[in-house]
């Protein structure tokens, strides 16, 4: 199970973390990494990140960082100070901006004494129907130096073509509500079209026994890759 617990990331989308460590710690046999959104950070700050490196996890950030180039450089420096594995910034902030946050970001987990980060760069938003500015986003992202970025299954694709590698959401089992979501997929189609890493949440934390679902994604997930 390890390899595939290395590519499901838990999105936890759940409150503040009186309800989400908790329920990290009962998933975590089936995910290495926790994704500590806006959500979740506005309730509980950067106490979120440590608690869960705590309980082992890997962190991602996913605070679509998008501001003047300055800002972002200094916020992302800071979160790779604290060790923060994977922190995503939004392409529609530009070359330039990318460029100081990825900077920063890299930066910051040096004077940590951290290993290299993951900086990831958001495409379009699962939410959105229009992709239009998908091709430009993804070439802003590799020009910058992204390590890859986050996008649809159906965008895979053209990311790997860049040597971006990605983080892949809107991930929902089959006969699952797409819930708020415009471009979703299951994780079988996500493996075939090749996503290195797949963020899985209300489809586990949503559901009624929350163990046999991340059980349930895991297995359809390890057939798909013995497909592949």
């Amino acid at each position: 199970m390890s390899a595939t617990r290395d590519r499901l990331v838990l999105g936890l989308d759940v409150g503040g973390l009186d309800a989400a460590r908790p329920l990290a710690r009962r998933l975590a046999p089936w995910f290495a990494t926790a994704k500590v959104g806006v959500e979740l950070y506005a309730e509980a700050g950067p106490e979120a990140f440590d608690v869960l490196h705590a309980d082992g996890f890997r962190i991602f950030a996913d605070m679509k960082l998008h501001d003047i180039p300055n800002t972002v450089a200094r916020a992302a420096r800071v979160h790779g100070r604290r060790g923060v594995e994977m922190l995503n910034f939004h392409a529609a902030g530009g070359l330039e901006m990318l460029r100081a946050g990825i900077d920063g970001y890299r930066e910051g987990a040096r004077d940590g004494g951290h290993p290299r980060p993951i900086a990831l760069g958001v495409t379009v938003l699962t939410s959105a129907h229009d992709t239009d500015a998908l091709p430009e986003r993804l070439e802003i992202c590799a020009a910058a130096g992204c390590d890859g970025v986050v996008c649809s299954t159906w965008e895979v694709e053209a990311a790997h073509e860049l040597e971006l590698r990605t983080m892949v959401a809107g991930i929902r089992r089959a006969g699952d509500a797409p819930n708020d979501q415009a471009r979703v997929s299951t994780p079988t189609e996500a493996i075939a079209r090749g996503a290195d890493w797949l963020v899985i949440a209300r489809t586990v934390t949503a559901a009624d026994d929350p163990e046999a679902a991340a059980a349930a994604v895991t297995a359809e997930v390890e057939a798909s890759a013995a497909r592949a």
